[in-house]
């Protein structure tokens, strides 16, 4: 027995620790249990038992710490008084829906007519008559209710500060409505943006901000997800407290309850006004490349490099004469390709493969359309964008059919190297040919002739028959000359009445006049134009390179000296160059010292010739002409000095004074208040020489106070020959980034033009007179006019008509599409005095 009392309470004695003090601990655990101690661990209760019919039977007090008194006696009844009916109703529901219901916080009022909160618990049992019985427990949480309160009112004053702080914060309003729909609240925000008040903007008042042709398409927006329940997501605009319109997003999402009804939409109300601009601003910018690609007809081939796949835009279908079903391949786009440019195709897709192209590329191609086999020339225009590793991500290239372009280029290209009515090579391209054959035959130690020809009194036949009798006398003569000339001759039209010869086979001089007696019998058979015979003389003068010069220019020297020496001797005849004729190079001397004086004497005048919009007649600038006044003869032409442009350091003495004279001009212009459009002053090969032309322009016209957009440089393609080109292409590209224009004059007259356009910043080009002077009647001028009318336009530049001596040529430019001119007819050259206007009169003076 007493083995199995101590296998017991083993278990409490291990609780207690064991050994000896555990040991006498456990002799008195009855005392133990029984202290007041465990009065202040245990809340104070009351037990209370009542009978079937809710009267309290019994209470007994647990312990002597309970606090309350209570304010009557809560025997049998009394107990409903010390409680409120609302607590009542909650401990009678409580008592008979359950056995063991919730325990109930109520307040029990006291004998000091205070009310404490009490926790009550309730057991249903059945008593011993079978009739059901209440028992209970009360125990007072009053203090421990207070703090919690107090708690439960400090963190939800938090959590309403906290939201009040993030509503006020926050850039978007919120909003609730209710399931119709009608708003219920809105944010504070609301009233700063639109001025409304939030009460005014309750229920559909909101729609009183809403833009008027936003509104119905936003009711009727709201209306659709209230029927459907869905999120709601739309844009509108809001009028503004300052009487703007903003555009604003409203989202907004449905609360539900557990059978899936609409209880309440929460919402807010963003500014997406920037967001939408931006927007616009992209759709219109895209839409802008849509419109510009289509203008420009250009095809698209886009290329993701990731995926492969190839996109051919509609466009470039019909470049290539394919329909829009077609698949887009490799082999399709060699398969159209010229035969001797389908290696370089190929090399770039390889090049496209392994990554290798440039981020930027162009090639011209040549391909024959699927539909009809014609043949097209393309330009493509290709960009690279690459990851961050540098492997190519996509490949756009744009394509241009430029088949008419290439035609007209070539058709300029040629205008610009051959004399249109006689067909032969022009003075530049045969100037050209002069210093190859000299080059060569320096080296090689071989000599050559060169025959200049000048036909004689071919003036007087265009004075007497008109110019058709004179280009037709051209023409023959050209023809005869072409018939006669050596095999290995170079022919060339040089001038007006000027052409020029260079053969290898004339090397000596009984050569040449041999070449020359020839000629002269051939010539002197009368010509026939329109029945009527038309003599020719022609005049010539030869020179043998290697005996007279040793090089181009001075053998071209040579032969100019001996032509000379013949029209002075009485035509028709040919000079040889002999020393003698050096006497030319003294004239030359000659007007060079006159140029050197007028210099000294500061005699230039600058002359100013309107340029005009043949349309309306209003000025667009005027060209400064160099003129200079001779102390007995009068007002002199820049020709009398012609020697003079080409001597450097004269040459810009004159332009100097030229420049110095048209700012003084243009000032008084200006500060007069007449605005003279663009004043053009001409630049020669000197001028450039020096490398810092430029600037120093650019510096006069800030000490003028002069606009650049008022000032124009005038260039003849002579500029852009022989050395100091990178002097050049370094003022021309300063003076186009200042804002002075660029002019180049006598176009269609030089060499290599279409080169010298692509080269330099070109703003305007001038079509020479020579072209102009016989528009109505050839056919060959009026087409290279039209040539350089387009190419202009194709390069965004101006074209200036010079030369324009009719009312018929001004007509015929404008059906070409050639809108400014410059000639007699529109405005003779005028001194500044003459020009001047009155203020405000901007009418052209002649």
């Amino acid at each position: 027995m007493d083995r199995f009392v101590d296998h017991r309470f083993e278990d409490v004695r291990l609780a207690l620790g064991g050994g000896a003090g555990a040991r006498d601990l456990f002799l008195y655990r009855n005392d133990l249990l029984g202290s007041p101690l465990f009065e202040q661990v245990s809340p104070p209760l009351l037990r209370w038992i009542a009978d079937h019919k809710g009267q309290l039977i019994a209470m007994e007090r647990d312990g002597v710490g309970f606090p309350p008194r209570f304010g009557g006696d809560p025997i049998g009844r009394g107990w409903r008084g010390l409680v409120s009916a609302k607590d009542r109703r909650a401990l009678l529901g409580a008592a008979l829906t359950e056995d063991r219901p919730q325990p109930l916080t109520l307040r029990i009022g006291c004998a000091d007519g205070q009310r404490r909160w009490c926790l009550v618990r309730i057991a249903r049992a059945t008593g011993a008559t079978g009739l059901p019985c209440w028992y209970g427990t009360i125990e007072d949480i009053h203090e421990r209710h207070d703090r919690d309160a107090r708690l439960l009112a400090d963190a939800l004053a938090e959590s309403r500060e906290h939201y009040r702080w993030s509503v006020d914060l926050s850039p978007q309003v919120p909003w609730t409505a209710g399931p119709d729909g009608n708003v219920e609240e809105v944010g504070p925000r609301w009233l700063d943006l639109t001025g409304m008040a939030p009460q005014e903007a309750l229920g559909t008042g909101w729609l009183g901000a809403v833009h008027p042709d936003d509104l119905a398409r936003t009711v009727a927006t709201w209306s659709n997800h209230l029927s459907s329940g869905m999120p709601l997501d739309v844009e509108y605009r809001i009028h503004l407290r300052d009487g703007g319109y903003r555009w604003m997003r409203a989202r907004a999402s449905a609360r539900r309850d557990a059978r899936g009804a609409v209880l309440r939409w929460y919402g807010t109300l963003e500014d997406v006004h920037a967001e939408r601009l931006a927007q616009r601003a992209l759709s219109q910018s895209e839409e802008r490349f849509r419109l510009a690609v289509q203008s420009a007809r250009l095809g698209i081939w886009d290329f993701d490099c990731v995926t492969g796949a190839r996109t051919w835009s509609g466009e470039l279908r019909r470049m290539l004469g394919l329909p829009e079903e077609q698949p887009a391949t490799t082999e399709l786009a060699l398969s159209l390709l010229h035969p001797d440019d389908r290696d370089r195709l190929r090399a770039m897709l390889e090049a496209v493969a392994e990554g290798a192209l440039p981020p930027h590329f162009e090639a011209t191609l040549r391909i024959y359309r699927a539909d009809n086999g014609a043949l097209r020339w393309i330009r493509s225009t290709g960009w690279t964008t690459r990851s961050d590793g540098g492997r190519p991500q996509r490949i756009i290239v744009t394509f241009l059919d430029v088949t008419e372009e290439r035609d007209a280029e070539q058709r300029i290209r040629w205008a610009a190297t051959h004399d249109p009515m006689t067909r032969m090579p022009n003075r530049a391209l045969w100037q050209a040919t002069l210093e190859e054959m000299a080059t060569r035959s320096l080296a090689n130690k071989e000599s050559f002739g060169l025959l200049l020809f000048d036909i004689d009194d071919l003036k007087r036949t265009n004075d007497s028959l008109g110019h058709d009798a004179g280009d037709a006398l051209l023409c023959a003569f050209a023809q005869r000359l072409v018939a006669l000339a050596p095999s290995d001759a170079v022919l060339g039209r040089l001038g007006g009445d000027e052409f020029g010869l260079i053969a290898a086979s004339l090397a000596d001089s009984c050569a040449l006049e041999a070449f020359s007696a020839r000629l002269y019998d051939n010539v002197r058979a009368p010509h026939l134009h329109e029945g009527r015979a038309l003599d020719c003389g022609v005049s010539i003068g030869g020179a043998l390179f290697g005996d007279h010069a040793s090089r181009a220019d001075d053998l071209l020297k040579a032969a100019d000296l001996a032509l000379y020496a013949s029209k002075a001797a009485g035509r028709g005849r040919l000079t040889l160059f002999q020393s003698q004729l050096r006497a030319e190079a003294q004239h030359r001397s000659s007007m060079i010292r006159m140029a050197r004086q007028i210099v000294s004497d500061d005699l230039v005048i600058p002359y100013y010739q309107p340029r005009v919009d043949m349309r309306s007649g209003r000025l667009l600038g005027y060209e400064a002409l160099l003129r200079w006044h001779h102390p007995r003869m009068g007002l002199q032409l820049p020709g009398t000095i012609a020697a003079a442009f080409d001597h450097g350091e004269i040459a810009v003495e004159l332009t100097r004074q030229m420049l110095a004279s048209v700012l003084r001009d243009l000032r008084q212009w200006l500060q007069a208040g007449h605005d003279p459009g663009r004043v053009a002053i001409n630049a020669s090969a000197a001028d450039f020489a020096s490398g810092d032309f430029a600037e120093r322009l650019l510096e006069r016209l800030a000490q003028f106070d002069i606009p650049t957009a008022h000032f124009e440089v005038e260039v003849t393609e002579s500029v852009f020959l022989g050395r100091g080109t990178d002097q050049v292409a370094h003022a021309l590209n300063h003076f186009s980034k200042a804002g002075v224009r660029v002019a180049l004059d006598d176009f269609g007259t030089g060499f290599a033009s279409l080169t010298h356009l692509k080269q330099y910043p070109v703003d305007v080009l001038k079509i020479d007179r020579s072209f102009v002077s016989n528009i109505e009647r050839d056919t060959g001028d009026a087409a290279i006019v039209d040539a350089i009318v387009k190419l202009g336009g194709s390069f965004g530049m101006e074209v200036v008509a010079e030369g324009v001596e009719s009312e018929a040529q001004a007509r015929f430019l404008l059906g070409l599409g050639c809108v400014v001119g410059q000639g007699f007819h529109l405005g003779r050259p005028q001194p500044f005095d003459v020009l001047r206007p009155p203020v405000g009169d901007d009418r052209i003076r002649q």
